[in-house]
């Protein structure tokens, strides 16, 4: 989905995450919603722990993959949602979650296997891609946002 803004961050290793994370943090609107995009192995996890940090979680959590959903709250009261949707298999699934009255909530969402929501997804959620170089440990990361 194209949205109103581009930012690409080319050449980026793991250990740069961090500061890609803490630009996007001042580059979106407050809360935003961000579908994440990107191969097994991307960085979509180490990615979502260095946003959750910009926002204040000191600790964050690891991937909930079987939990699929992790909620936070920074020193601000600020809600936050990390999602790991790669488990949902079907439209039974997705049903049972609720996850479309969670998105209703004025918060941060994080999600990652976006494609597996995407009939639920709103409309306003921002697109961010990580494509790792096949035989390197560099990566490309691009965000489509609306201000």
């Amino acid at each position: 989905m194209q949205k109103g803004q581009t930012k690409r961050w080319e050449n980026q290793t793991l250990e740069s995450l961090c500061s890609v994370a803490d630009e996007l943090i001042h580059l979106i609107s407050t809360p935003s919603f961000i579908a994440i995009q990107g191969e097994m192995g991307a960085g979509k996890t180490t990615f979502v722990q260095h946003l959750l940090r910009a926002l204040g979680i000191q600790n964050p959590d690891g991937s909930p993959t079987y939990a699929i959903v992790h909620a936070y709250e920074n020193y601000t009261g600020t809600k936050i949602y990390h999602l790991d949707c790669y488990r949902i298999e079907n439209e039974r699934d997705l049903d049972q979650l609720g996850l479309d009255e969670l998105f209703e909530e004025n918060a941060y969402f994080f999600v990652e296997w976006p494609d597996k929501i995407e009939k639920i997804l709103p409309e306003h959620a921002n697109w961010l891609y990580i494509r790792r170089e096949p035989e390197g440990e560099l990566r490309e990361i691009v965000l489509n946002y609306d201000n």
